[in-house]
């Protein structure tokens, strides 16, 4: 069996502060979480992520993972404009290609947002998945796609996290972390592939804004009630 923390930038990404390293095989921290955990193993960023927000010191068993690498991942499960351009869901795709995952469980990664109050573990951030984007027009059948496709591939996905929640993975806790079990729905993982090969919106650079202007979000919202169907 093979482990894998992810952590956003949530408010309750400290509740992972006081978790066994023993737990885990491995721990990807996404932009800013690295500080919510020093002994992360991976650190997932965009190319704009500032430097003066990376780690100081990484030791010698810390990775940096950025587009290079993320990307040509996600291209190998569709590609982002499918999978969903937050680095949450991209974080996903990376440790699913990469790390071999038989449980994926995330925290901090609710994509909720309180209206008053810190917004992130670190004070205030920006919402940036609830941002009007083409590849995030419903999260929730993004994270079903992740969940489906870790199932299909042996992996269970579950959310770490208490209260409020845009992700659709089943709830876990550190103690029922390793009894977390894949259920794939071959149906609706088959029949949203298909309806996402026909369309063929693959975009290798990742950089899918460059040609907005020429996809279609009906049709991508199609394919994103397909995979709500496999909600549950």
């Amino acid at each position: 069996m093979t482990t894998v923390l992810i952590l956003g930038s949530g408010p309750n990404v400290v509740d992972a502060q006081i978790w066994p390293r023993g737990a885990f095989d491995h721990i990807v921290a996404i932009n800013n979480a690295w500080r919510a955990r020093p002994d992360w193993t991976h650190l997932i960023f965009p190319d704009d992520f500032p430097t003066d927000k990376w780690p100081d010191a990484p030791t010698a068993a810390q990775r940096m993972i950025r587009a290079g690498e993320y990307v040509p991942a996600n291209n190998a499960y569709g590609g982002i404009l499918y999978a969903g351009g937050t680095m949450a869901f991209t974080a996903g795709y990376w440790a699913l290609h990469a790390l071999k995952p038989t449980v994926m469980g995330f925290i901090g990664c609710d994509m909720v947002y309180a209206k008053t109050g810190n917004t992130h573990f670190y004070g205030k951030g920006e919402p940036d998945p609830l941002r009007t984007d083409i590849t995030l027009r419903s999260l929730e059948a993004k994270a079903t796609r992740l969940r489906l496709i870790a199932a299909r591939d042996g992996c269970a996905v579950v959310n770490l996290s208490e209260g409020d929640s845009r992700l659709t993975f089943p709830r876990a806790t550190l103690d029922t972390l390793l009894h977390a079990q894949a259920q794939p729905n071959a149906n609706a993982t088959d029949a949203a592939l298909g309806a996402e090969a026909d369309l063929d919106y693959v975009v290798p650079s990742g950089k899918y804004w460059k040609i907005e202007d020429t996809l279609d979000p009906t049709k991508i919202d199609r394919i994103d009630a397909l995979w709500r169907r496999g909600e549950g």
